[in-house]
């Protein structure tokens, strides 16, 4: 795992490594603010990180390490899978990485042996649903879908109702991400989300929002959006690989006060891990520190 968080954070770290090209035994604060804001981690956070440091102007890496940690933990842990089938309804924008994410995940369930099932309610683009229809086919998923602008809403009551009949543990729909308008996109997830209860006492049992991780801080807002209309459950970030903007996560866990459940660090359906606070602290500060002996 923490090979893949490495991976993920390689441009982040690259960046720390033009601002401080030597690794050091303690940083003075004014470099490690600028590697901070460099990394996209929000203003107000580096202020805060600053201010919780200890008076001196040097700082070591245990004090840093202690002020980080502390913006990844959250109130609202993961959900437990107690319910089967496990219903997930996974909403974000057009761009994000929304459909192949729902592919990775699927894929890691399979991989532990449940059993899988799709929806693919984004009717409003005939291509949503084509490229869920072609991930399902490549990974032996079932899938149910339809034409594009039916109603989305009876493809998840026919998912879940599908998922029940045929004894399935995990079933991951997919929404539309834009649609005319904010109200159009509002009132459409709450239909879902009230006909999945319909379905299925309870569910959808995790509302998963996927975050682009190269719009870095902007993508805050977006969750807010989401957030508002349905309550999100959990954020998936995708392309972490691709920017250099790793320290968003920051803001992300502490805007949202929502727990960063995986990680997308590459375009194969083996690449989403399970997000680890530790590693991905650990990965930062190792490009900042000499490391202990």
């Amino acid at each position: 795992m923490f090979a893949f968080i490495k991976k993920g954070l390689s441009k982040t770290v690259a960046n720390i490594k033009y601002i401080l090209p030597t690794q050091v035994e303690k940083i003075d604060k004014q470099t490690l603010e600028e590697i901070l804001l460099e990394s996209d981690v929000p203003y107000e956070i580096v202020e805060e990180i600053i201010y919780y440091l200890p008076p001196q102007d040097k700082v070591k890496k245990e004090d840093l390490k202690r002020v980080m940690q502390s913006y990844f933990i959250y109130k609202n842990q993961p959900q437990k899978q107690e319910t089967t089938p496990f219903v997930e309804l996974v909403i974000g924008v057009n761009g994000a990485g929304k459909t192949t994410t729902i592919a990775k995940l699927a894929n890691n369930y399979k991989k532990m042996g449940k059993k899988v099932i799709l929806g693919a309610s984004d009717t409003f683009r005939a291509a949503a649903i084509e490229q869920l229809r072609r991930w399902a086919d490549k990974l032996g998923i079932p899938i149910v879908y339809t034409q594009q602008n039916h109603d989305p809403s009876a493809v998840a009551f026919d998912t879940i109702s599908s998922a029940i009949a045929k004894n399935m543990d995990h079933v991951i729909i997919d929404t539309a991400g834009r649609l005319h308008n904010q109200t159009n996109l509002s009132n459409e997830l709450k239909k879902i989300v009230r006909i999945c209860d319909k379905a299925l006492s309870g569910a959808p049992h995790r509302k998963i929002l996927v975050l682009d991780g190269t719009q870095g801080n902007s993508a805050i807002n977006q969750a807010k959006a989401f957030n508002e209309i349905v309550g999100v459950d959990a954020i998936i970030i995708t392309k972490l690989d691709g920017t250099a903007k790793g320290g968003a996560l920051f803001g992300v866990a502490r805007e949202l006060k929502l727990p960063i459940s995986h990680v997308a660090v590459g375009e194969s359906e083996n690449d989403l891990i399970e997000f680890d606070p530790q590693a991905y602290i650990d990965t930062i500060l190792d490009a900042i520190f000499i490391p202990e002996a």
